[in-house]
Order: C-alpha cells, then structure tokens, then sequence
C-alpha cells in the first residue's frame, strides 16, 4: 500500500529533502493517491503535502521557500480512510502545537473508538484519517514522557490491525522513531546518516547496508547509530544484510518483475482487504455503504459484472454466496450484461468487480443497473475511481497497487472481498450460515500464512514450467469452486506465454473436450480436498484416470496429504488444507507461478505484454 521514507543526516542541509523525494519516487508504485514531507528545522517542523501524484507535491514545493532540515519523512498514499485529498494526506501533525509529525501504512482497525477517545478530550481533527488519530496519541503520550521511543511504545500498543508508524518531534530533531505491525519497513544504514523505507527501494541510491526489523518492533534512528526495541520494551538487534541488486531493480523491490513482486504481495493483500471488517461487537461491516440494513436484507437476487479476472473471481464468490444466503447469484461479462435483457428490479443486487475501478464495459453495467432500478456495490482496488462513485456502496481490496498487467494480487484480494460480502449479507438476512461468519473469517484470516507457505516451496513449479518453455498447448480443468480457476489459469498462461491454453469444467470432459487429449498433452487438474461434498473429490480423480489412460501428462494440484491422486499423477503440486469453499485462495497461486516462470522461459515481457493494457476505458 502506501510507500514510507526517512531521513536523518550528519547537519542542517538540503539532503534531508533529496533524500526523501527521490525515495518518494522509487515508492511511488506503492501508492500515488497523494504525497507529503514533513522536514525538522531545528525550531519548526515544515510541513508540505498535496493529493494526486508526486509531480503536485514537487510543483508544490518547488514554489515554496523550503528551510534547511536536519531530518525528513515522506509519504506517498494509497487512500484507505478518507478520500485522496490535500487534508488526508500525510504527514499529519499532533498535539495542540503541532510540533510532533507522523506518517504511517496500513489500517487501525480500532481508530473510531480511539477517535471518539480524543473528541471527549477536545482535541480536534483536520482529516478524515486513522492516521491523525496516531499522531494526537503520540503526541499525547510524549507530552506525558518526555521521550519519542517511549511515547511511540505507549501508543502501539492500543493500536489494532496492520501498521507501520514514522514519527518526528521538534523537540529531538536528529531522531525519527518508527513502529511496525504487519506492514513493511526496513532500515538503511549508513556512514552518518540512516535510512527508513517501505522497501530498500526508498534509499539504494545511498545505501546498500540494511537492517530487517521482526514483528511488533520499534527502531528509532540518528545520524549516529539505532536502537530497536519491541512492543514489551524489551531490547532487539534486528538483521544486518547486503542489499544485492541496484537502484533501477529495487523500483521492483528486487524482484525481476511486477508481476513477481506482486505474486508474492499476495499474503498482504489478503490480510489487507479483511482489515478492519468487524466492528467492537464482532458484527461484520464494509467500507462504504450507501444501502441501508433494510434495503440488503430484502435483496432477493445478485448479478455480479465484471470481465476476465475479474469475472472468474465472481464465479468463484457465486459458489460461496449463494451457500452463505441462499441468494440465487448470476455471474455475467459485463460487456454483455445491458444486450441480455437481465431480469433486475429494486431487489437486485448488482456487484461489479473491478481492480482499476475505470474498466468502461463494467462502468456502463453499473449505469445500466441502475437504471433498471437495482441496488450496486463495486468491490475495487482503487480509491475514488470512477465504478466506486457510480455505486450505491463500495468495497474496498486495500490489496496495494498493481503494476503489472496481468492480475495476481488483486485477484485474490477480489476473492476475498466477495467472501466478506457474502458473509455480510448472510448476517443480515439472518440464515442459518450467518451463524458460521465468524468461524468462516477467523479461517479466512489464517489464509495469508497458508499463501505464504506455498510461495516458500515453489521450485518445483518454476522447474515444470521451465521445461515446457516449447509446451503449445495446455489444457486446465476442475469442477465446483476448481472451475473458475481451471479458467483463470489458462488465462493467465494466455496473457503472458501467447499459447493455447483453456479451462474446462471437468464434468464436461466426456461432452467433447476428451478430444483434445492426446498423448504428452499437458493437463492441469485442480483437485477438491477429500472432504469436499457430493463426491467431487472421487470424480475429479476418476476424470484424471481418464485422461491419464488417453496419454495426458498430469499436472495435479492436490491438498496436503491426498494421497488418492498419486497413482495417477505425472507431477502432483500440493497446497495446505482448506475449507472446500476457501480452497481458490491457495489452488490459483502454482498456477500463477508457472504462467510467470513459462513467460519468463520464453523471453517475454511479463509486465507488459503485447496488446494488453493494465485498465480497459474503452468499450
């Protein structure tokens, strides 16, 4: 999400401000909502921030009489709480005299009830933000101390949800203390003078000696030296390392592409989208609702629009809403969506899907919808597009920006955002399920360590792929919640390799598709867990022997400790148990990995391939 840098050097100068405009730049990938820098004067603390891209904050500053700084932070802003505007963006000041300065990433999942807290005090806010309520804590909490570490400690430990804090004072003005809670931050260290970043990318022009901070830590930096300490206080030494690539790649977070990078985001954006979806009470709620309890509640039947991936991960929602529901949901491209005539009235619910939240064909369903009369919530990953606007409701991924065009993180981020809307919706209505949703989110919420886990052990995966670096053809087939990602597999070997590459619903294999298959045939098969109902687990290994005996090479990917697809297996890729309903999180990630490493074996331009755009904006 949002991209950090700080700054503390040897004496009063114009580096501070270098230092952290171009490390500002480097992180612009990371959110361009807005942009700000605070700047120690020794007296002052100057402060400058503008919304939309860097290039509003540099003109900003370029017309300003900036002071010399003896330390600096910056922020480039990916919009969670509150719009992308000049007064949302960060740094954001604390206390009566605003001396105290304070950038930060992530989601307080707690910030209304401290917000609330601070109103009853008289403090007032000039923002709609989470973050404006850490920067009055601090500055509180340094009032009663009189140290920065000390006040930043104090504070952490009230805040919920995923977080990392920077914050500078006047009163220590070669000192920046930050504080990191499941979200990024990494120290530079150099020859008098250190570094803070969201990624290495934010100072290796400068540096290539860094430090890596564990979980629930706070390190504080001068020009001189550091000092980490965790939550508990109690002392920690962090690890050094060399930094092993160079300025132009570190703009990738020293991934080879986006699309890598952005494969491997993917156990945050997971946890960042079900940030911050319950309430003091346990009650699930959404980002931006514009429809009333009432109004949800009698909702009697869903469409979901959406296109390519973003349509797959609706149908993969389909399987779950409707059994959390009982809703009958539709799922159709949303180019095609006003030419069917739909059957929509004021009971529909009309959901699109979108990751820029500017795709035209999935903007002008949304218009057609309401027109007709029915309710519409975007679920997208851009705040303040054009799809959230044109909607009654929105929610949000919160899955960071994505750069390459192909889509891995914001599809799995689009999953799970589904899945807290059917959980949503099922708590309202009341069902039987509804019972389920907080056992339903307290595993939903176990996934990004299970995504981890198989990004860890990928080898094998990159190894396949690069042996069918000549491979002309691929065929993908599953059934149930397997099925959607049957398809979203061979779309991706579609946009990044340029080879024939289909999905296939397995049940349908015995109605033609068995056709194809001849011998040395590459066949993925997404294979249900045993406990899956109905059977599917059964039939899915009986389509394999079907195809094993026609001469396929069987790629199966299969939950740990399955060992009824062996016998029929050329390569068996395993994944961590999941609820049958939750199994697409884990099952689309070997499939993403081997479309990335087969591209990369051919020589092709992963990021950008040919005759693909990241966003469609025209129909």
């Amino acid at each position: 999400m949002c991209g950090i840098v700080g700054y503390v050097g040897p004496s009063a100068g114009t580096k501070s401000l270098d230092v952290v405009m171009e490390g500002l730049a480097r992180l612009e990938y990371r959110g361009y909502d807005s942009a700000g820098v605070a700047l120690v004067t020794g007296d002052d603390v100057f402060t400058e921030k503008r919304a939309g891209k860097l290039v509003n904050l540099r003109d900003a500053l370029a017309a300003d009489d900036v002071p010399d700084a003896v330390t600096g932070i910056g922020h480039t802003r990916w919009a969670t709480h509150g719009g992308p505007t000049d007064g949302n963006a960060h740094p954001h000041r604390g206390g009566k005299d605003g001396k105290l300065a304070l950038v930060h990433n992530g989601i307080i999942e707690n910030f209304h009830a401290l917000r609330n807290e601070l109103l009853e005090q008289g403090v007032e806010f000039r923002s709609e933000t989470d973050t404006e309520v850490a920067a009055h804590l601090v500055a509180a909490a340094y009032e009663r101390t009189g140290d920065l570490t000390d006040a930043m400690r104090a504070v952490v430990n009230r805040l919920e949800g995923a977080f990392t804090l920077l914050a500078v004072h006047v009163d220590c003005p070669e000192r920046i203390v930050a504080a990191r809670r499941n979200s990024p931050l990494v120290v530079g260290l150099g020859d008098g003078e250190n570094f803070l970043g969201s990624d290495v990318a934010a100072f290796i022009g400068y540096t290539r000696r860094a430090l890596e901070l564990d979980q629930d830590q706070i390190v504080t930096i001068t020009p001189d030296g550091y000092e980490v300490i965790g939550f508990d206080g109690t002392p920690a030494d962090g690890r050094t390392y060399e930094i092993t690539w160079d300025a132009a790649a570190a703009e990738k977070g020293g991934y080879a592409t986006f699309m890598e990078k952005e494969i491997n985001e993917q156990p945050a954006a997971v946890r960042d989208t079900l940030l911050g979806r319950t309430d003091e009470n346990g009650r699930l709620v959404l980002d931006d609702m514009r429809i009333s309890e009432e109004e949800l509640s009698q909702i009697h039947r869903i469409y979901i629009v959406a296109c390519g991936t973003a349509a797959y991960a609706g149908m993969t929602a389909k399987y779950a809403i409707e059994h959390w529901t009982r809703i009958p949901v539709e799922v159709a491209l949303a180019h095609e969506f006003r030419y069917c005539d739909p059957i929509v009235d004021e009971r529909t619910l009309v959901v699109s899907i979108s990751q820029s939240g500017e795709t035209m064909d999935t903007l002008m369903a949304v218009k057609h919808a309401r027109s007709l009369g029915a309710k519409t919530l975007a679920i997208c990953n851009t705040h303040g597009s054009t799809i959230p606007r044109e909607s009654d409701a929105v929610l949000y991924l919160h899955a960071g920006p994505e750069i390459a065009v192909a889509s891995t993180k914001a599809f799995l981020g689009m999953i799970a955002a589904c899945y807290v809307l059917g959980l949503y919706l099922a708590q309202l209505r009341g069902e039987t399920y509804a019972d389920d949703a907080k056992q339903v989110m307290a595993e939903l919420h176990g996934i990004p360590d299970k995504i981890q886990a198989l990004l860890d052990d990928t080898e094998r995966v990159k190894e396949i792929a690069f042996f069918m670096a000549d491979t002309r053809s691929v065929l993908f087939l599953g059934r149930n919640v397997g099925y959607p990602i049957a398809m979203e597999g061979a779309l991706k070997l579609k946009e990044l390799a340029y080879i024939h590459a289909e999905g296939f619903a397995a049940g349908e294999l015995k109605h033609g598709p068995i056709a194809l298959i001849e011998p040395g045939q590459p066949v993925f098969i997404v294979v249900p867990g045993p406990d899956t109902p109905h059977d599917l687990h059964k039939k899915v290994v009986s389509n394999i022997q079907e195809i094993r005996a026609r001469g396929a090479r069987t790629l199966v990917i299969a939950e740990e400790g399955d060992e009824d697809v062996v016998p029929f297996a050329d390569e068996v890729i395993r994944v961590p148990q999941a609820s049958p309903l939750l199994e697409p999180l884990l099952t689309v990630v070997p499939l993403q990995v081997f479309a990335l490493h087969l591209s990369t074996a051919k020589g092709l331009d992963v990021d950008q391939p040919r005759n693909l755009a990241k966003s469609v904006t025209v129909e």
